[in-house]
């Protein structure tokens, strides 16, 4: 892949700075919050479902995460996500602990079904779940897959019609038919609280700027991974390599990510 690419959506992101509408956890909100900002989009924390469609009419994309669910906060999404869709606002779910019990299952399974999602983000063992191949998952954890993560990641493509993001030790997007697999990130990212939600985030600032979500996706993670190899240089543990985390993300230039960005196509 032309890492080019990739860098002129981080350049277009800061131009445009779309803004990010998320309805996302309390435990990571304002990580969410920052790193939106960082990548240079604008973010809004909007949960209340009188407001959600209002908000969401004005975004450039909209962050779905059931980190800390509850039947009322999916029926918010649903409204926010069905309003997403008919402003043809692209929608990227995290479906955070699916597996781990029936409500968070449920959940996400019902969002799929009612509401057309662009980028599903999620770790191994809840791409596994929401595919039906198998996954297993501990608390919000991976704890690994029953099938190959390819042959996962390209039915759940194909299922629910959204770009699946693979979140691990190599990220892996795909829309069932184009794979790519990023290859940047830091050991430390995996001992930091939030890292995946945060990538969520990334995910919806580049896809509200490009109608190709594959790129988008890889533009995101490639992003975020480097970042935490810049941050890990230095860092004297998980919380110092937070904020040097977001400190990297913000003096991340297009000219490095294309020159760093390590995208392999399958």
């Amino acid at each position: 892949m032309d890492t080019r690419i990739l860098a002129d959506l981080l350049g277009l992101v800061r131009k445009e700075r779309p803004l990010v509408h998320h309805i996302t956890n309390y435990v990571t909100v304002n990580d969410c919050a920052n790193v939106t900002l960082c990548i240079g989009a604008a973010p809004v924390m909007a949960h209340a479902g009188e407001e959600v469609e209002e908000i969401v009419a004005v975004a450039g994309a909209l962050v779905l995460n059931i980190g800390t669910l509850s039947p009322e906060l999916v029926e918010g999404m649903l409204v926010a996500g069905k309003a997403a869709n008919s402003h043809h606002v692209p929608v990227i779910l995290d479906p955070v602990g699916a597996g781990a019990t029936r409500l968070r299952t449920a959940s996400a399974q019902k969002l799929i079904s009612e509401v057309e999602i662009s980028v599903l983000k999620g770790n191994a063992g809840e791409i596994g779940v929401v595919s039906g191949l198998g996954g297993d998952v501990r608390g919000v954890d991976s704890a690994g897959l029953r099938e190959d993560p390819l042959t996962v990641a390209r039915t759940c493509a194909l299922q629910t019609g959204a770009v699946v993001v693979m979140s691990g030790p190599a990220d892996l997007i795909t829309d069932g038919k184009e794979v790519l697999l990023v290859r940047n990130g830091d050991p430390m990212m995996g001992r930091l609280s939030g890292t995946g939600c945060m990538a969520a985030s990334l995910c919806g600032a580049f896809a509200a700027v490009t109608t190709d979500t594959v790129q988008a996706s890889a533009a995101a993670m490639a992003s975020f991974g480097r970042a935490g190899e810049i941050a890990g240089r230095d860092a004297r543990g998980p919380y110092s390599f937070r904020t040097a985390l977001l400190d990297a993300l913000y003096r991340l230039t297009p000219d490095d990510l294309a020159e760093n960005a390590r995208i392999e196509q399958r």
